[in-house]
């Protein structure tokens, strides 16, 4: 069939560009292990620099089995029927209706969810314990999971009811309104992710009074922007790695500080770095992203709504639609399956998007504040987070959502002289 042709051609296709990039990017990175780039000669030793290529390969070499490994789970869903059995146990369970294909979207994620835990088990006490960033304790990453998948039930069980229900009877153009729902959910969960998600999993302290806090309201001022708060999360629970970040929306916004930032940077360091995340602020850059975002999700969607009707869809992908019932569950599973093998090759374009935002938040950083204090805050964080000086070009320029380090400090350098 023509479209289990091209399904298979784009597997291939995205399997060996992934190997391709992750295969060059270790041996660059392995060709320049012994020698420091130049221009972080005085501020990075080489035992850091060997710790980054060592961090970055091992994380590579794990992603290269989890990459086979979901080519093979792919294979068996789709064109082996692991999907089709899985969706006539649920059938015979519990006949027809929204609870079965409910309870068939749930069965999948919870199989892909099984197979993957000893993957982040490896990744969080193997790889990142090895490398001295894991903080985290057996119990608290089981307790983590078990709230994010009480939170998911929470919050997806009733919105995968919404979408199912409007599939079956909302007509030809439910994908519409299930656009709007999902638009609607998404400015919900920004909006309370902050004061009622976040907390679930994090405390949150305000900062406290003195020169740091002082320094980053006069910020905020010559910024003009207002905010709910600033807070410090107790990030070295469960990482070492520092990062800042602002979330929410409207009056609900927040400023916060992983604790691991706040004893690593001094404190015009820290305003730096809150002056790149303001320029994304700014800079209309969430703004801009959300659209995106919203954009391609109608795209998806008035796809998924032609497709859904089509018995090819189904039949060359190892799936038996009921062509007299109710297949919205099975469309969704099935969608949800194959859209990444295609969706993979867009990465390039969001990440070139990306990048261009860092230097318009670098620039609006070095303006507002110090580009020669975000390039020593950035050394350090590049430092302490073990991120590779020496990526491939080809694979940065493919996958990675900042630039390269040695191109945005020369950025900074040019914006700072």
């Amino acid at each position: 069939m023509t479209f289990t042709f091209l399904f298979i051609l784009g597997l291939i296709a995205s399997i060996a560009t992934r190997y391709y990039l992750a295969s060059r990017h270790i041996r660059h990175i392995s060709k320049h292990r012994e020698e420091v780039p130049k221009d972080f000669a005085n501020k990075v030793s080489l035992a850091d620099h060997h710790k980054a290529a060592d961090y970055t390969i091992a994380k590579l070499r794990l992603g290269l089995f989890e990459i086979a490994l979901s080519a093979a789970i792919l294979i068996s869903f789709t064109l082996l029927g692991g999907l089709q059995y899985v969706h006539d146990f649920t059938l015979d369970l519990m006949g027809p209706g929204t609870y079965q294909q409910i309870t068939l979207l749930i069965s999948l994620s919870l199989i892909t969810g099984i197979i993957d835990l000893p993957f982040s088990l490896y990744r969080q006490f193997g790889i990142e314990e090895k490398f001295g960033f894991n903080r985290m304790t057996i119990g608290l990453f089981f307790t983590d999971m078990i709230k994010g998948l009480a939170l998911s039930l929470a919050i997806g069980l009733p919105l995968l009811w919404v979408v199912l229900t409007l599939m079956a009877h909302a007509g030809e153009y439910w994908w519409v309104l299930t656009w709007v729902v999902w638009v609607a959910f998404n400015v919900l969960l920004i909006w309370l992710f902050p004061t009622f998600i976040a907390p679930l999993f994090n405390e949150f302290k305000p900062l406290e009074d003195g020169p740091l806090k002082e320094r980053i309201e006069n910020l905020l001022k010559r910024c003009d922007f207002t905010s709910q708060g600033l807070f410090i999360m107790d990030g070295s629970k469960r990482s070492a790695h520092g990062n800042a970040y602002f979330t929410g929306m409207g009056k609900a916004k927040r400023i916060v500080f992983f604790d691991t930032l706040i004893e690593r940077l001094n404190p015009e360091e820290i305003e730096a770095v809150l002056a790149h995340e303001l320029g994304h602020f700014k800079r209309q850059h969430i703004r801009k992203r959300l659209i995106q975002s919203f954009a391609l999700s109608l795209a998806v969607l008035a796809l998924l709504g032609w497709i859904s009707t089509k018995p090819w869809f189904y039949l060359s992908l190892g799936v038996m639609p009921d062509f007299n019932g109710y297949n919205a569950g099975l469309a969704l599973a099935l969608f949800s399956l194959v859209m990444p093998v295609f969706g993979f090759f867009l990465t390039p374009i969001n990440s070139m998007g990306s990048r261009k935002h860092e230097y318009e938040a670098d620039a609006f950083a070095a303006e507002k504040s110090s580009a020669h204090d975000l390039i020593t805050a950035l050394v350090k964080l590049y430092q302490d987070n073990a991120a590779t000086l020496t990526p491939d070009p080809f694979y940065s320029s493919f996958y990675d959502s900042h630039p390269p380090a040695p191109l945005r400090i020369a950025h900074l350098q040019k914006l700072a002289s």
